[in-house]
């Protein structure tokens, strides 16, 4: 349908009225933050510690929805804007798409989707409502005509997303995961799920989708939404990440803990959010744009998400204006997505090192990113230090504020692992760095055991899952690789092989020992991650550099037993 782009959109409208009053609970004004703002002169803060050797989630993207039957689609320049990491570019590596809900409606996201997998991005999918046939309406409180999924369609439902999915990857889109229900908690315009009917369906049907299985997808990242999933070991062996969504969700309720009792193995994203509010050209507001940079870091250290992806793309309050320029609030992402990119880690960092000042960092092979937002009036004099391995050197970074957007600053030095820098009042800056040392594993055993004998089984059942995820930039390029164990029983130590392509040399890697460096490569746990249990998912991966060609590799065997790839 074609719609005002300066106006409200379909699904959108009634939408906005609940969620503005939702994310008013969750958003801290500038002007009323926790601590005192800082007055007009500047001040020091307490130093930031970087301990690279600490590492913490392994980073999968940042990115943004297209929804071109709501808001029409992305320009050919919109998509480059969107997807490319050069100056002036957003740097997004992930892509959200919707699932049509008859084949009719399949392909209305395609010309983005491909583009966006041209240039290594990640996509996936979430449904709002099964195809018609499949919905039967029943009365919720006060509404008569709320839609649900009839029962005897789970089946059939199932095989709707395996057809979406086919479609995708027989058009040059392999999604990376498919959700089962865009917020079954807050489903007025679309269709309701409860917790019992999620559970039963990713038990008795989820098993049988040939993509990743994303769920639930909660609104507000309502926990008694994914608890049910968490606490099922049949539902939670067919899932692969917990999604969630985090409109109005305060600070305190970011940290998961069950998630992190029982989810070895899961993936956790935030796969919709806009933030503090959806006001009509707020996306250049400021200073609230720096509400979405404290909001990503919050995302990123006390939640621990694995992907922060906003809503709209392409919107008055979103990441790109409708003239297709980057707004403030995309500024605040591409201080991330540029930077960190798929594969790299959350390392350690001092997170909060003054009042209204946040630090995060993160890890890729030898190079660390340092992302710190200040909030205050005034400018502040931040020193950082890394541990865990040596730096110095030079060290290139970027600034937002007021009368800047992401502008490549003159570069500074480090000195054994030092540097001290001045955060201008009211902005955000990311600093990249390289260091000496391999990286650690992602997470440490408590205590070292030694490595089992690796055993020629897949654990049972079906061959290993395998999922090989590339992004290249000019020379190089880092490769995530994700490892399923789909059968019954524990893979106790495991040698992952393949063949890179004539060209390409690992040059560090991480969560694997790797040799040779080119050509037939074997990819051996280290101890912490020997063992990979029924369901669970392992991820490794390692950067490289390349005369040229960007092809991945076409097989994979583990422990000898062929894999399938996704």
């Amino acid at each position: 349908m074609t719609q005002d782009q300066n106006g409200p959109v379909s699904g959108e409208r009634r939408t906005l009225s609940r969620r503005t009053v939702l994310t008013t609970v969750g958003a801290v004004p500038v002007a009323a933050a926790a601590g005192t703002l800082l007055g007009a002169t500047g001040a020091s803060a307490a130093p930031a510690t970087i301990n690279v050797s600490a590492q913490r989630q392994t980073i999968k993207g940042y990115g943004a929805m297209a929804h071109a039957a709501w808001i029409g689609d992305l320009t050919a320049s919109q998509r480059e804007t969107a997807f490319g990491t050069g100056e002036g570019r957003l740097g997004f590596s992930i892509l959200r798409i919707p699932v049509g809900e008859s084949s009719a409606d399949f392909g209305r996201d395609l010309a983005t989707a491909k583009r966006a997998v041209e240039l290594g991005v990640t996509v996936f999918a979430s449904p709002w409502n099964p195809p018609a046939s499949m919905i039967e309406t029943f009365t919720r409180g006060s509404q008569t005509n709320a839609k649900r999924l009839r029962y005897s369609s789970y089946a059939a439902y199932a095989q709707h997303l395996n057809d979406f999915t086919t479609y995708m990857r027989n058009n040059g889109v392999p999604l990376y995961s498919i959700s089962v229900q865009n917020e079954p908690d807050y489903a007025h315009d679309w269709t309701w799920w409860t917790t019992t009917e999620m559970v039963r369906f990713l038990k008795e049907n989820a098993g049988s989708i040939s993509t990743r299985v994303m769920a639930p997808e909660s609104f507000q990242y309502v926990k008694s939404m994914s608890d049910p999933i968490l606490n099922d070991a049949a539902a939670l062996a067919n899932v692969d990440i917990i999604g969630a969504h985090l409109y109005g969700t305060s600070y305190s309720n970011f940290p998961y803990p069950l998630f992190k009792q029982k989810g070895a193995g899961k993936e956790l994203w935030m796969t919709e959010v806009y933030y503090p509010n959806s006001n009509t050209n707020s996306g250049d507001a400021w200073p609230e744009a720096l509400d979405v940079g404290e909001h990503i870091h919050r995302a990123m250290v006390d939640a621990e998400f694995q992907a922060y992806v906003w809503w709209y793309l392409r919107r008055s309050y979103g990441p790109m204006r409708e003239d297709g320029q980057i707004s403030k609030r995309g500024a605040m992402m591409t201080h991330f997505a540029r930077f960190v990119r798929p594969g790299y880690v959350r390392v350690d960092a001092t997170a909060n090192p003054a009042s209204n000042v946040y630090v995060s960092a993160y890890r890729g092979g030898d190079t660390v990113v340092i992302v710190a937002v200040n909030k205050n009036t005034s400018s502040v004099s931040q020193q950082f230090t890394l541990s865990g391995a040596t730096a110095s050197g030079s060290v290139s970074n970027w600034l937002t504020d007021a009368s800047r957007t992401v502008a490549p600053q003159n570069a500074l030095t480090m000195s054994n692992g030092s540097l001290t820098v001045t955060l201008p009042a009211r902005s955000i800056m990311t600093f990249v760095t390289s260091v000496n040392g391999t990286p650690p594993p992602t997470t440490p055993p408590p205590t070292a055991t030694p490595t089992p004998t690796p055993t020629p089984t897949s654990g049972g059942g079906t061959g290993p899952r395998v999922a090989y995820t590339m992004n290249s930039w000019g020379s190089g390029f880092t490769a995530s690789i994700d490892i399923t164990n789909t059968g019954t029983s524990a893979i106790n130590g495991w040698t992952l092989a393949f063949t890179l392509p004539s060209g390409q040399s690992i040059t560090s890697g991480w969560n694997a020992t790797y040799s040779p460096s080119s050509g037939q490569v074997s990819a051996r746990n280290v101890d912490y991650n020997a063992a990979i249990a029924p369901g669970a998912t392992i991820n490794i991966g390692f950067q490289a550099t390349t005369s040229g060609s960007t092809a991945e590799p076409t097989a994979f065997t583990l422990n000898g037993v062929a894999c399938t790839v996704v």
